[in-house]
């Protein structure tokens, strides 16, 4: 039962095993999910899936195996040429015109009648009350107005859509699409290494009933000091030049980043590591802290992550004098090597797609140099870096 629904997660490379199979089966005969395809996706997504980024593949991997089911059909498979959805103009209404209109009556209203209008539309609607279009007062579609409807290809204008009409709702859940703040904090929460340290406020329910059981019923209160991530992480960011169209997925790394480590230090840099770093962009020139100084100040057992795009001229990497920005007394490399030497446990995280890695000469040297240690700056290239730190 269910063998080849099981393959068929298996084939879109969902990481479920038979155990979790058992397990939806064991669910079914005590009957948690009867007779409504709603129930059984919600507990077969519960049972098989157990990372959520692998939620947008389960979906598809369901609709595609239960496609042909009653009541599992979705009006969001059905193709709609994309003219019907062109706003050449939008209809002017007034206040009066918009009391006339009615709402047809409810979703389950809504979405029959968009079954039949699919069924019998034959061309683009512009204007009308009727079909999907644009620029009316027709429920189905967009650029009009309706009280309630179903916003279908365009932006909204009076919040009043009842439903959108868009693609999957967890696609940015995705291992390899881009990093949002939630989804890092997920990734870097493996990055952890709990200790208990300060004041014993906190209570330890386990041992004070182990010890109240031992007083023969007297209760014995035990407290322990809160339990804390106490990962030592530097964070070193490119700023400037090509890591400007990336500022928005930095600041989210960066956000998430803060609030996950307690022991976190960052410090900015342009395009290579040289002698000096900074805290603040507004004042890179006048306070800079020399990079001896940070060589010399964290200890060893601190985690290195750089983030950048690796993009820059060969000779900014090998050569003195190479620094687009001043007259650097040694190569970048060297200095980049200093800090291989001093932490042992460092990475290199890009946000260009690795696919393009290999068309720029310095992103290879630094990739070599690190060790093949550079990850993209995916989801799930973040959760192989932070493996690489925890090793």
């Amino acid at each position: 039962m269910l063998i080849d629904f099981f393959t068929r997660l298996r084939q879109a490379q969902i990481p479920v095993s038979l155990r979790e199979l058992l397990d939806l089966l064991a669910a079914l005969d005590a009957r948690l999910a009867c007779c409504d395809i709603d129930h059984f996706y919600l507990l077969a997504r519960a049972c098989l899936v157990k990372d959520e980024k692998y939620y947008d593949r389960f979906d598809r991997a369901f609709a595609a195996y239960f496609g042909g089911l009653p009541g599992a059909e979705d009006l969001r498979d059905a193709l709609i040429p994309e003219h019907w959805l062109q706003a050449d103009f939008l209809r002017q209404l007034s206040d009066a015109d918009k009391a006339q209109i009615e709402a047809l009556g409810g979703l389950d209203k809504l979405l029959d009648t968009l079954r039949q209008r699919l069924e019998e539309q034959g061309e683009r609607h512009a204007g009308g009350s009727k079909w999907v279009g644009t620029g009316g007062t027709s429920p189905f579609g967009h650029g009009g107005y309706n009280p309630e409807g179903i916003r279908i290809g365009g932006p909204g204008r009076h919040k009043r859509a009842v439903k959108v009409w868009e693609k999957r709702q967890f696609r940015n859940l995705d291992d390899s699409l881009e990093l949002g703040t939630r989804n890092i904090k997920v990734a870097l929460r493996k990055l952890r290494k709990f200790a208990r340290t300060g004041a014993a406020d906190q209570l330890d329910l386990d041992d004070t009933i182990r010890c109240t059981a031992r007083n023969a019923g007297l209760l014995d209160l035990k407290m322990v000091p809160e339990r804390h991530n106490a990962a030592k992480v530097l964070l070193f960011l490119d700023v400037g030049g090509s890591m400007d169209p990336f500022i928005r997925t930095c600041e989210e790394l960066f956000s998430a980043a803060r609030s996950e480590f307690k022991h976190l230090e960052s410090f900015y840099f342009h395009n290579c590591l040289y002698e000096g770093v900074w805290r603040d962009n507004r004042r890179r020139f006048e306070q800079r802290i020399p990079t001896l100084d940070l060589l010399h100040t964290y200890g060893r057992d601190y985690r290195v992550i750089f983030v950048g795009d690796a993009a820059m001229s060969p000779y900014e990497l090998g050569e003195r004098f190479g620094s687009v920005e001043h007259m650097n007394e040694e190569a970048g490399q060297t200095w980049l090597q200093r800090v291989l030497d001093t932490w042992e446990k460092c990475i290199w995280l890009n946000p260009m797609q690795e696919s393009s890695w290999n068309y720029t000469r310095s992103t290879q040297m630094i990739h070599q140099q690190f060790g093949g240690r550079m990850y993209p700056l995916t989801l799930e290239g973040l959760e192989r870096g932070i493996k690489a730190l925890s090793r």
